[in-house]
C-alpha cells in the first residue's frame, strides 16, 4: 500500500534528480462505448513495470492533433475491443459481426498510416493487430468460424488472465528472440483475426490449427501485432508475457533518442536525383507516392536537408548536343527553386553551410543545388561561374560514360584520367567555390583530381568497394587517399553497390559506413543516399525512414558526435573550405 506522504515521495524524486532520465512515452489507445474512454488496467501497468511512461489515447477525428499526438510519444500499442467495421476493408458485413465501434475505427486506422510513416515502434493486441493490418492493405476475417477452417475455440469463456491454447512462434522471427522460446502458452477470445497479412509483413506465429496469432514487419520498422491479451496475463501474475512490454518500451527508448538527436543536429542527405521525376508532374508539398523525397517525407523521417542535383545522361559531345546539355542542366535548376517557390512557407534554397542552420532554426526544410555530369559546361569551362552564381554547390565530373571532362568508371580510359579541360575545370571549380565531386570517376581521375585540386574533394554517393567489388565504389587505398587529402565520401544506398547479389537492407548500408570509418576515419564519411536515382534499400527505403538509420547507427557504437558528423558535419566542413578558399566569390 502506499504511504499516502506527498512530501516523502516529492523529496525523493528530488532527490535522485542529477540521475533521472526520461521514460520513453507509450500512447495507447483506449475503448470507447457510451461517450466514455476507457482502459483495461494490465496495459498500463505492463507498460509502467516494462520502464515506459503510459499515455491513454481517446479516439477522435482531428488529423492535425494525431500528427501533433505523434510528435510527443515515443511508441503506440493499438490496444483490444470490438470488431472493425468491414465496410472499411471494402465488405460488406456477416450475420456473424458482432458490435463495431464507429469512433475507434476510423482513429485508429488513420493512426496507424501515420505512426508508419513516422517510423514510431507499434505493438498490435489482438483487435490491435487487426487495426494494423487492415490500415497497411492486409485482409481479415469477419468471423473465423463462418470463414476460416479453425479448430480450436479462440472465443473463450475463461477467465481473461488463463492461458487455453498454444502457440507455435516462426523459429527465425523477431517474436521467438523477444521470447527466447518457439512455443508458448496464451489467451483467446475473438472471432475476427488477420487473414492475410499486410504487405511488409510476416506471420510470426500459428495457432495448432492454423489461425494467424502474430505478426511482425520484414522492413525493419518496430512493428509486431499478436492476437492474444498478453496485458491480462500479466495482471494475472504470468510473467512470460514481459518481454512483449519490455521490447515495446526498449524500442521506444531507441527511437526517441534518435529522434532527440535529430531534433539538435544537422541532417544533410548529399544527393538526391527527384528532377529525375520532373516530367511525371509530382508534387513535393504532398506525400507523393511516385517520389522518394518530398517536404511530407523528409519531415516524417527527421532529415532536415538534401542535395538536389541536376542529372545528365550521358550523351553525344558534338556542339549541339552540348548546347542541349547545357540548356537542359539549367532547365532542371529553374524547375527545382520553381518547386521550392510553391512551399516557400515550409521550405527553401540553402547556399551555404550558414543557410542551413539558420533553416533549420526557422523551423524549414532545406535544398542544396547540385550537378551530375560535367556534360552540363560541355567543353566550356566558363559556365563553372555560371552554375556557381546560380548556386551549386557541386558538380560530378562524370556519369557513366567518359565525356570531355575525364575517364569514368564506366567508360573507356579514354584521357588516361582527366582531360586537359577537365584539369581547367578543376581549377575553375577552385577559383569559384564549387566543390569537385568524384564519384562515378575512374580511379585515374579519382587520383588526379586529388593533386590538381587545391581544395578537398568529394564523393557525394560512393560505398566501399571491399565490401561489394562493382568500379563505382571506392577502395581502401582511395578512401586512405581521399582522407590524406581532407576530402569525405559518402555512403550510397544502391542495392548494386551494397551488395553484389543483390536484396541489399539498412544493415548492408550501416556495413559499408562501418568499413568506410574503420579505413578513413569518422571524419571523412558521411551519406548520400541516391533517393529517386535507384538509391534505397529495404529500412531505409525513402526519407521517412532517415531515422531508422540513425538508430542503426547508435546500435553499430556510433556515438553523438559521430553521427553529427556522418550526417553532413564531415560534408560540411569541406563545403566551407571550399567556399571560403574561393577567390573569385560567386
Amino acid at each position: 500500500m502506499p504511504t499516502f506522504n506527498v512530501e516523502e515521495g516529492y523529496a525523493a524524486l528530488h532527490s535522485s534528480f542529477p540521475t533521472y532520465k526520461r521514460r520513453p512515452i507509450i500512447g495507447i489507445t483506449g475503448n470507447y462505448d457510451g461517450g466514455k474512454c476507457t482502459m483495461l488496467e494490465g496495459y498500463y501497468r505492463s507498460v509502467l513495470e516494462a520502464g515506459g511512461t503510459p499515455l491513454i489515447i481517446p479516439p477522435f477525428d482531428d488529423t492535425d492533433a494525431m500528427v501533433s499526438l505523434l510528435n510527443r510519444i515515443d511508441a503506440l500499442i493499438f490496444s483490444g475491443g470490438g470488431d472493425i467495421n468491414p465496410l472499411y476493408l471494402g465488405e460488406e458485413p456477416l450475420r456473424e459481426l458482432s458490435s463495431i465501434n464507429p469512433a475507434r475505427d476510423w482513429h485508429e486506422l488513420m493512426l496507424v498510416r501515420l505512426a508508419a510513416n513516422r517510423q514510431l515502434p507499434i505493438l498490435g493486441i489482438c483487435r490491435g493487430m487487426q487495426v494494423m493490418t487492415a490500415s497497411l492493405s492486409g485482409k481479415l476475417y469477419q468471423d473465423i468460424y463462418k470463414e476460416a477452417s479453425v479448430t480450436l475455440k479462440h472465443s473463450q469463456d475463461a477467465e481473461r488472465h488463463i492461458a487455453t491454447h498454444t502457440v507455435d512462434i516462426a523459429p527465425k522471427s523477431h517474436l521467438a528472440q523477444i521470447f527466447g522460446k518457439e512455443k508458448l502458452f496464451v489467451n483467446s477470445f475473438h472471432h475476427q483475426a488477420v487473414k492475410e497479412v499486410a504487405p511488409g509483413f510476416v506471420v510470426s506465429a500459428l495457432s495448432p490449427d492454423g489461425l494467424i496469432e502474430a505478426v511482425e514487419s520484414t522492413q525493419h520498422k518496430s512493428m509486431i501485432g499478436v492476437q492474444w491479451h498478453p496485458e491480462c496475463m500479466i495482471l494475472g501474475g504470468d510473467r512470460t508475457m514481459m518481454p512483449l512490454f519490455e521490447w515495446i518500451v526498449s524500442e521506444a527508448c531507441s527511437f526517441g533518442e534518435a529522434r532527440e538527436l535529430h531534433s539538435h543536429i544537422l541532417t544533410l542527405d548529399t544527393h538526391c536525383d527527384t528532377p529525375m521525376k520532373f516530367d511525371q508532374q509530382i508534387r513535393f508539398d504532398n506525400r507523393d507516392s511516385r517520389i522518394l523525397v518530398d517536404l511530407h517525407k523528409m519531415t516524417e523521417g527527421c532529415l532536415d536537408a538534401t542535395i538536389m542535383v541536376a542529372y545528365l545522361r550521358q550523351l553525344e559531345r558534338d556542339k549541339a548536343s552540348l548546347d542541349a546539355a547545357f540548356a537542359k542542366a539549367d532547365r532542371l535548376l529553374n524547375e527545382i527553386e520553381e518547386m521550392v517557390a510553391q512551399s516557400a512557407d515550409s521550405v527553401a534554397i540553402a547556399y551555404t553551410p550558414d543557410d542551413l542552420y539558420r533553416l533549420k532554426g526557422e523551423g524549414k526544410r532545406a535544398l542544396m543545388l547540385g550537378i551530375e555530369n560535367g556534360y552540363a559546361i560541355g567543353d566550356d569551362a566558363r559556365r563553372i561561374e555560371y552554375f556557381r552564381r546560380r548556386g551549386v554547390v557541386y558538380m560530378t565530373l562524370c556519369h557513366n560514360g567518359d565525356n570531355d571532362l575525364c575517364d569514368s568508371a564506366r567508360g573507356n580510359q579514354e584521357h588516361g584520367g582527366l582531360s586537359p579541360l577537365g584539369r581547367t575545370v578543376i581549377n575553375e571549380m577552385n577559383r569559384v567555390g564549387m566543390m569537385v565531386d568524384l564519384s562515378h570517376a575512374a580511379e585515374s581521375s579519382f587520383y588526379q583530381a586529388i593533386e590538381v585540386s587545391r581544395t578537398p574533394i568529394v564523393c557525394s554517393h560512393s560505398s566501399a568497394r571491399a565490401l561489394c567489388d562493382h568500379p563505382r565504389n571506392l577502395t581502401d587505398e582511395q578512401l586512405r587517399v581521399l582522407a590524406a587529402s581532407g576530402g569525405v565520401a559518402q555512403v550510397c544506398f544502391y542495392d548494386g553497390f551494397l551488395r553484389k547479389e543483390g536484396g541489399a537492407t539498412i544493415d548492408d548500408a550501416v556495413r559499408h559506413i562501418v568499413h568506410m570509418v574503420n579505413v578513413a576515419g569518422i571524419d571523412h564519411v558521411g551519406i548520400g543516399t541516391d533517393f529517386d536515382g535507384d538509391g534505397g534499400v529495404i529500412g531505409c527505403a525513402d526519407a521517412s525512414e532517415i531515422i531508422s538509420l540513425t538508430r542503426k547507427l547508435r546500435v553499430a557504437g556510433f556515438s553523438e558526435q559521430d553521427i553529427e558528423k556522418l550526417w553532413g558535419g564531415n560534408f560540411l566542413r569541406v563545403m566551407r573550405i571550399v567556399q571560403t578558399s574561393a577567390t573569385s566569390k560567386s
